[in-house]
């Protein structure tokens, strides 16, 4: 596991490469909630460590990967993007799980709980992500 470090150029962010394993989850929402608080923007925290939580859960469960990498970034003023790149070219799609299941509503909770989502196919494989917008200071 690497470090969390802030990224040296472009948008403002940060990232962090960890093995895609279920307690990575925990460390994915202590970078989101890290990242949040730095930029004055805690009261994002709670909806960003959930949508962190269910994009690695996500690809640990419906991927090959052996690592993730999670990203948080300010792509505009006003926003905040949370992304996690793994190695599988397999799009993701929202489930339609039966009203017992317990599974398959992630992108949902997802898709209700940000602005907007989606993912950026890439040579290697792809990043899903999610955005949020930022209040606007009173």
């Amino acid at each position: 596991m690497t470090a969390a470090r802030p990224t040296a150029t472009g948008t403002p962010g940060y990232t962090e490469t960890m093995p895609c394993k279920p307690e990575s989850a925990r460390r994915a929402r202590l970078l989101v909630s890290a990242a949040l608080n730095t930029w004055g923007i805690g009261e994002l925290a709670e909806v960003g460590v959930q949508v962190v939580a269910e994009l690695v859960n996500n690809a640990i469960d419906h991927t090959p990967c052996r690592s993730v990498r999670v990203l948080v970034t300010r792509p505009a003023e006003g926003v905040v993007r949370i992304g996690v790149a793994d190695t599988c070219r397999d799009t993701p799609e929202t489930g339609s799980p039966d009203e017992d299941s317990e599974e398959g509503r992630g992108l949902r909770l997802v898709d209700a709980l940000s602005w907007r989502w989606g993912y950026d196919r890439k040579r290697w494989g792809k990043v899903v992500w999610a955005e949020l917008k930022v209040p606007d200071p009173c």
